[in-house]
């Protein structure tokens, strides 16, 4: 598989970006935050929502299970949703499924917060629950790759690794937001209120603005590279999905096992590690949340650089080095901590910067893949990738848990090995 350099678009790949470059990034990276907002802000809600979605007869142990089960169905959606708006993405045209699926991700958001609960309709409430759920997690799938292929087929060569950093920066800073909104709700509102009404507001809000979002993505243009595509009668004349699978094999396994890299530095460190810190080290939650906030802004700037650094020396060469360093900063913050809790929030701020390093992985997949079938190509690596690896994580590093209190770390330390390795056998073409 020779991956098609980036340049061979109809654009000037050595110009500066204008202002209609930066426009162009703004809109999708603060589109993409909202829209990652409303995917992850269920999961700080699912104990309310558990309470008010299923019958208050049963266990507490079921309860919590089948909560997580319908924030699961989620993720287990993404690769359906995303192999389907990649098809139309690459036949269609890229703005097209890129503002569907932001529309497909505020209704359902907005639906939730609406949603009767239990008390009033029985089992109809957490059967449209999960409804509104497995829609959001097919938004999702088509909305991170589609915003990739966006954003780097408008910007000029050179600054494509700064864009898709950029890019990746906007989803990151959705999980950011969620975590500073569910903080807001749970220190304005009295417990009470917040099983009450409270819980809604996130989704309402979400949901709102995620319309505001649609609107905006109105003034979006169409990739020149897709218009190109188009004139020359250049598309894709197969399902182009069958022409991956069949002419990219090389690029979807390096894609995915860069996408496991991936599943690890988010699922692991920024998701689970404040309930591990929580558990192992009886650190107060406000403590945690505070140290993981931090990591998660550090998490965003250090998209935004890994970025802008694989489009100048090689994406190879910096998930490499980022990789390394992620693995070893998240060991040594498991290991100061366990001997001084007092340092916990410099160590963490130090593994989110380098859990940045991601913010170089969609600049291989973008390079990875031929303009007439990239967003499928991407979407199928990547959603297939994080639906397996990220939904095994956190059942792995459990288990591997009961045999070493550094399993995280361990677990980290592994996948970034894997990812270092990966580099070896990419293609570079800057």
């Amino acid at each position: 598989m020779q991956a098609t350099p980036l340049s061979d678009a109809p654009r000037a790949a050595s110009r500066a970006l204008t202002r209609g470059d930066y426009k162009t990034l703004t809109l999708a990276a603060l589109g993409g935050a909202l829209e990652f907002y409303d995917f992850i802000i269920f999961v700080f809600f699912a104990p309310v929502i558990g309470q008010l979605f299923f019958p208050p007869s049963i266990p507490d142990w079921l309860r919590q299970l089948q909560t997580f089960g319908i924030f699961a169905a989620g993720y287990l959606a993404r690769p359906l949703g995303g192999i389907i708006m990649a098809h139309f993405g690459d036949l269609l045209g890229r703005k097209r499924m890129f503002t569907l699926s932001v529309l497909l991700m505020s209704v359902p958001t907005l639906l939730m917060g609406l949603l009767p609960t239990y008390a009033s309709i029985g089992l109809m409430a957490p059967v449209l629950l999960l409804l509104f759920r497995v829609m959001q997690g097919a938004a999702v799938g088509g909305e991170v790759p589609g915003a990739w292929v966006f954003v780097s087929e408008h910007v000029p060569g050179r600054h494509v690794g700064y864009a898709c950093g950029t890019l990746t920066a906007g989803l990151t800073a959705g999980i950011l937001l969620g975590s500073l909104i569910a903080t807001a709700i749970n220190k304005t509102f009295a417990p009470a209120e917040v099983a009450d009404f409270a819980w809604r507001l996130p989704f309402l809000l979400g949901g709102l603005f995620g319309l505001c979002s649609v609107y905006l993505r109105r003034w979006l243009h169409e990739t020149p590279v897709f218009a190109e595509l188009q004139k020359r009668k250049s598309l894709a004349a197969e399902l182009p999905l069958k022409a991956v699978l069949r002419d990219h094999g090389r690029a979807v396994v390096i894609s995915m096992l860069l996408t496991w890299m991936l599943s690890a530095a988010i699922v692991v460190v920024i998701l689970m590690t404040p309930t591990l810190l929580q558990k192992q080290f009886h650190i107060a939650p406000a403590t945690v949340l505070v140290a993981n906030c931090a990591a998660t802004l550090c998490l965003t700037i250090g998209c935004v650089l890994s970025g802008a650094i694989a489009g100048r020396i090689g994406a190879g060469k910096t998930i490499f080095i980022g990789g390394v360093a992620l693995g070893v900063s998240y060991w040594l913050m498991f290991r100061q901590v366990s001997l001084d809790v007092s340092v916990l929030l410099p160590w963490y701020a130090l593994a989110g910067f380098f859990v940045g390093v991601i913010g170089a992985i969609p600049f291989v997949m973008v390079n990875a893949f031929p303009p007439a079938v990239r967003f499928s190509g991407i979407s199928f690596s990547y959603n297939v990738a994080y639906a397996v690896f990220g939904g095994l994580t956190p059942i792995v590093v459990s288990l591997m848990m009961k045999s070493s209190p550094m399993a995280p770390a361990l677990y980290v330390g592994a996948l970034c090995a894997i990812g270092a390795l990966t580099t070896l056998f990419i293609r570079e073409n800057r």
